[in-house]
């Protein structure tokens, strides 16, 4: 198996090498469910990373590190009796066929919107599935839209997340119009909480944001990503900013705040040009 040719099979004999009790890594044995999370993240974030600056080489790397988290997991729960790679396989499989009935049967989904709705709506069913095999006959249990909304995501996803599940029932504006006056109305209550009650202050900040997070969705945007982005390409200027005052005679700290302020102007004069050209 050493020497064969890459494949799922090499990775998960190389997994389970890493796994064996006497011959395999000290740090690979002691490792959990629990423990490797942190690390799957990383991951994660490592391969958006390489997509947002167009590296496919080291997304091809990446990726691969991506792989390995599953088969990582996989091993974990084949050593437990709990599950196999196969049978996280089967899962999904299972779950893109039945989601996809316009693919996979006759069911017509011919629009975006159609699509759209037959998948939240299966993902509904996924969740009321789950409610009933977790619940018992003496729970009073009511199901919620927003019980498996994972507390660990980032949390311009989360909220993102948070409001799609209730637009899918109804719970939403109905146009641009009342998020834009949703947002003046937290800005209005964020500045009523200036200098003031430093808890009430971030509680109107956190419904300011998660205001804004709405305004991104109806524009169909991904507040995660386009955040990422723009704080890219703060980055990217603040960067050419510093380039800028080490060619002066000055240090940073010497130079007042609207002489940095035309050194930001230029940075972006500059830009204009470069993609102009």
């Amino acid at each position: 198996m050493l020497n064969d040719k890459a494949s799922i099979e090499k990775l998960r004999w190389i997994m389970t090498c890493l796994r064996d009790p006497e011959t395999g890594c000290p740090w690979g044995i002691k490792q959990t469910f629990a423990s490797v999370v942190s690390h799957t993240i990383e991951e994660a974030y490592e391969v958006a990373d390489a997509i947002e600056q167009k590296d496919y080489a080291e997304l091809k790397k990446e990726l691969g590190d991506l792989l390995f988290q599953v088969i990582f997991y996989s091993q974990l729960g084949e050593e437990e009796k709990l599950f196999g790679f196969d049978d996280v396989v089967d899962a999904i499989c299972e779950k893109l066929i039945r989601r996809h009935p316009h693919v996979f049967s006759d069911t017509d989904l011919s629009t975006d919107a159609d699509i759209k709705a037959n998948w939240e709506n299966e993902k509904a069913k996924e969740r009321e599935q789950k409610n009933t095999q977790e619940s018992t006959s003496t729970d009073q249990h009511t199901l919620s839209i927003l019980a498996d909304i994972p507390k660990n995501l980032p949390a311009l996803s989360q909220a993102a997340k948070i409001q799609k599940r209730c637009s899918h029932v109804g719970f939403d504006w109905d146009n641009l119009d009342d998020v834009f006056d949703k947002i003046e109305e937290e800005v209005q209550e964020v500045k009523a909480e200036l200098h003031r009650d430093p808890d009430a202050l971030a509680e109107e900040l956190g419904d300011l944001l998660f205001a804004v997070v709405n305004l991104c969705r109806h524009a169909k945007q991904d507040p995660e990503t386009i955040l990422r982005k723009a704080n890219s390409k703060f980055t990217k200027r603040f960067q050419s900013v510093e380039a800028k005052v080490n060619d002066s005679s000055k240090a940073f700290t010497e130079h007042k705040l609207e002489e940095l302020e035309g050194f930001w102007q230029e940075v972006k004069q500059e830009e204009r040009k470069f993609n102009s050209s």
